[in-house]
């Protein structure tokens, strides 16, 4: 029994010491700028607008383009133009995923006994999130546009930062302020 409980200290402080003994950092994982650059983002993707711009509240789908031409993100239903949002107005530019439940697992949910389970299941729902502020309107806001898959979220981002001059910081895309701009804010 003595021999028995040797053995189990002597286990336990060996096993602390190894916990506290230093680890190598790997050097094989990627850092932010090391991440390979995602594809380019088509040119034009089906999306839902989710709400954030001045004049349209009703969340609504459609298409989402890149109208290099024009310089701006352009947003169409049924083909027809409803709104806009230039590059240079853009400050800001993150993906964003979110968590729901689907309306047929609220539904089942509620059966009894069978339904519990059910209410577990979520389904993760993918955003381009944008914040823009329009010189020429002088109008500011945050609008989000639901996009099929991670990927194409991914693609999005990272085409619109490059088109509207975006700087990464972490996981997202800013506009750095110039000097002039930054002076007037400054007292």
């Amino acid at each position: 029994m003595k021999f028995i409980g040797i053995l189990l200290v002597t286990l336990v402080m060996a096993a602390a010491v190894c916990a506290q003994r230093p680890r190598a950092i790997a050097t094989s994982t990627p850092t932010d700028a090391a991440k390979a650059a995602p594809a380019p983002a088509p040119q034009t993707m089906k999306a839902k607008y989710e709400g954030g711009v001045f004049g349209y509240r009703k969340t609504m789908e459609g298409t989402l383009s890149f109208d290099d031409t024009n310089q701006r993100l352009l947003f169409r239903k049924d083909q027809k133009e409803l709104f806009f949002i230039p590059y240079n107005a853009v400050t800001s530019a993150f993906a964003d995923t979110q968590k729901r439940r689907p309306t047929a697992a609220t539904v089942a949910s509620n059966i009894p006994y069978f339904g519990f389970p059910l209410g577990f299941i979520k389904k993760k729902v993918r955003y381009l999130t944008l914040q823009y502020s329009d010189p020429d309107t002088r109008v500011a806001g945050i609008t989000s546009f639901r996009l099929d898959n991670k990927d194409l979220v991914e693609s999005a981002v990272f085409t619109l930062a490059n088109k509207a001059g975006l700087v990464p910081r972490g996981e997202i895309y800013v506009r750095k302020r110039d000097d002039a701009e930054a002076k007037k804010t400054t007292p």
